[in-house]
């Protein structure tokens, strides 16, 4: 392969990112739509067929299980071989594979197993419970949200001073049981994958050094979003004598909450240097008036690295920013545009409503319902999620290894076979005292019990012992397919009267046909059960995929990062929803949010509407909004302003020119919708609306300076002109 066919294709800037010197340290700023991940792997097939790396000095990070697999699909395409051993994948698969390489070093067995949210959650709950740790004043959720932040900024339980923190104080007692409670059971959550892998690196210089001078390149994609504990991981393996090269765009740094540090790239060009820094500013997604609203929105925050999008597709529709009355009446007119749109010859699925918060998508979808729409919420449960499938994976787990504890108590008595909570409180403690697992102090304990109970234990311990006996000689599949079948999982699932839609038995089947297209990788030290365990855990911590049928998608914007819609429905745009309130008092909040916008508004390619309401009832209360800040931030030129025909009890929605129509004036009183009026502070204008009566009346004006602003009419002090 030459040089002209991985570059053929490329823009300059791409071009330019791609050929880089292989000696060369590179911070690649990739705007939203510009080819990131095509620059990336083309990188890569660079430097292994022009500068002769070999695919096994090359490290290639992302963040989700998504890109990790289209990066691992393009790069065979490019290259025209296998890279099944190829150190590619996410954060979280990477230390995964560190740990199970060398697991002695890391102070675990082979045998460690990876805790998903819900088994971390349950295993916090309990250890509170034992510990006579009041739920009520310390949440389960919160506590697992403190050890969980703690180690993602690589801090042990020792290492945290509570302060006079009640709360920390608390917490900080339930983090060092949970740790004690991992280190006994040989259990690593998703968070502890990467802190361990660090200390693993960091506490053996010989096998650090072996991993610094292996990966000669180092590529980090999304550098945004990193982690006080990744970026110190990567951070470990740069010497200096092997190159690093980071794509990201602090602008679409939106995961702030979940630990991610925006500081992060920009402290790449003191700590990688000496680094280049590529812009790539060409959009190959949005219109022209998209991209220039964009960059006008992004444009109030401070501290940028500087970037500005732009696009040789023409300028496109203009924005519609529609005024809706209430959140009923923005999701109505949402929802027939999205038919008109769909009448027009467009498809469902070429549509996207986005929002702030989840709340928001009752009323969507009670509209949609209503209009016989069809829809899915995007970012639901993924498939290994699903009870089902964590059911029969817990069979696997047990089968695989009878010292696992959390599979132990996730089906022993799952289907129900007559084991309660004082037989398995007993085997608990059982197993405390003597230092053991589960399993075995079942074994123990079962001639002890009352005969109904013993026996219900004996029959599930000699259920486990025959499955393993049996699944000996069995490929990955068929265990799967016999442990459905003998632990009664697929007839428990098939008789399920509140599966009407027998979606549950069908996921099971599918998890036969998941376990048939595994691919384990040559080189891992795991064996083939192990690494498919392994992958259904990782894969629970990553990406939801997009659905394949025709459906109206409803997301969060968090959820929308990376996609990208024909037609984009931004809903929700007031003060203290988006902005959130919790971000108005702290300016790096504030950012967070307009960044967030951004990004929402980038996912559209061929139009965008974005949609307030004057008056939304939201988690129990009905409020008068304000429009958000960042409407005011996007110039007006870009904007097509659409509005519900004043008035009207009920709105039209045949034509879409109705919105548009003049305001005919209305008298109320003293107020008169066109009248003239006069403000102290904010000068001449023209009042567009009014609403309420008494202390709550307010008035909608356009200011001829100070733009369009709700008041109270009777703080306002208007002097009628």
């Amino acid at each position: 392969m030459n040089l002209s066919e991985i570059t053929n294709g490329l823009n300059d800037k791409q071009h330019q990112s791609v050929a880089l010197d292989n000696t060369q340290n590179a911070l690649i700023l990739a705007g939203a739509g510009s080819g990131k991940t095509r620059v990336l792997t083309h990188r890569i097939a660079y430097l292994v067929t022009q500068k002769n790396i070999h695919t096994d000095s090359i490290l290639a990070v992302t963040f989700t299980n998504k890109a990790a697999a289209e990066m691992r699909e393009r790069l065979g395409t490019l290259l025209r071989r296998s890279i099944q051993s190829m150190w590619v994948g996410t954060f979280h698969g990477l230390a995964h594979r560190l740990l199970r390489t060398h697991y002695e070093k890391a102070g675990l067995t082979s045998g460690f197993q990876i805790l998903d949210a819900q088994d971390q959650y349950r295993i916090v709950k309990r250890l509170m419970k034992e510990n006579n740790i009041d739920e009520s004043k310390f949440p389960v959720r919160k506590v697992q949200w403190f050890i969980n932040q703690q180690k993602d900024e690589g801090i042990r339980a020792q290492d945290v001073d509570p302060g006079y923190n009640f709360f920390v104080k608390k917490s900080l007692e339930v983090f060092v049981l949970y740790e004690a409670h991992c280190r006994a059971n040989d259990l690593i959550d998703f968070a502890e994958l990467l802190v361990r892998s660090y200390e693993l690196l960091k506490n053996n210089a010989e096998l650090l050094e072996h991993y610094q001078t292996r990966f000669s390149h180092i590529l980090v994609d999304e550098f945004q979003d990193t982690n006080t504990v990744q970026y110190k991981w990567i951070q470990q393996l740069f010497t200096g004598n092997n190159q690093v090269f980071c794509v990201g765009d602090d602008d679409q740094s939106i995961y702030g909450w979940r630990g991610a540090k925006i500081e992060n790239i920009t402290k790449l060009e003191t700590d990688f240097a000496p680094i280049q820094t590529i812009r790539l500013e060409q959009n190959y997604r949005s219109t022209g008036h998209i991209l220039s609203a964009s960059n006008a929105l992004i444009a109030n925050n401070t501290n940028r690295m500087g970037k500005s999008l732009w696009t040789d597709a023409g300028d496109g529709d203009l924005i519609d920013v529609y005024e809706a009355r209430t959140e009923t009446d923005e999701a109505d007119y949402v929802v027939r545009k999205i038919q008109k749109l769909i009448k027009d010859g467009g498809r469902a699925s070429d549509c996207a409503i986005l929002y702030r918060s989840n709340a928001q998508s009752r009323v969507f979808e009670e509209v949609l319902i209503k209009y016989n729409v069809p829809y899915i919420i995007y970012g639901g449960l993924r498939f290994f999620e699903r009870g089902e499938i964590k059911d029969a994976l817990g069979y696997l787990r047990l089968i695989e290894n009878t010292a696992d504890n959390v599979a132990f108590e996730r089906i022993v008595n799952f289907p129900t076979r007559g084991i309660g909570n004082a037989t398995l409180e007993k085997i608990r403690e059982f197993a405390r005292n003597e230092h053991t697992n589960l399993f075995q102090a079942a074994q123990q304990v079962s001639p002890t019990l009352p005969t109904r109970a013993s026996n219900a234990l004996k029959g599930f311990i000699a259920l486990i012992e025959q499955m393993v006996d049996d699944s000996k000689h069995l490929d990955l599949s068929e265990k799967v397919a016999h442990l459905l079948s003998a632990s009664g999982l697929m007839n428990h699932y098939a008789n399920d009267k509140t599966d009407k839609a027998g979606s549950k038995k069908e996921n099971l089947e599918e998890l036969i046909s998941a376990a048939k297209q595994y691919k384990h990788e040559e080189d891992s030290e795991m064996n083939e059960v192990v690494g498919f365990i392994s992958l259904a855990s990782l894969d629970s911590s990553g990406d939801g995929n997009a659905p394949a049928v025709d459906n109206v998608q409803l997301m969060t914007i968090h959820s929308a990062k990376g996609l990208e819609f024909p037609n984009v429905f931004l809903g929700g745009l007031e003060e203290d929803l988006f902005p959130s309130r919790q971000s108005k008092d702290e300016p790096h909040l504030m950012d967070e949010e307009r960044r967030l916008c951004y990004v929402g508004m980038t996912r559209a390619m061929k139009r965008l509407t974005l949609s307030f309401a004057v008056k939304r009832f939201l988690h129990g209360q009905s409020l008068y909004a304000y429009p958000s800040r960042f409407l005011d931030e996007i110039p007006s030129e870009y904007i097509n302003k659409v509005k519900a025909k004043f008035g009207a009890t009920q709105v039209n929605y045949q034509e879409d020119d109705i919105y548009n129509q003049d305001i005919e004036p209305q008298a109320n009183g003293q107020l008169a919708v066109g009248a003239g009026v006069r403000h102290a502070k904010f000068g001449y204008g023209s009042v567009l609306n009014f609403e309420g009566d008494g202390d709550s009346a307010r008035i909608q004006i356009k200011f001829k300076t100070a733009g369009t602003k709700w008041l109270i009419a009777s703080y306002a002090n208007l002097e009628f002109v």
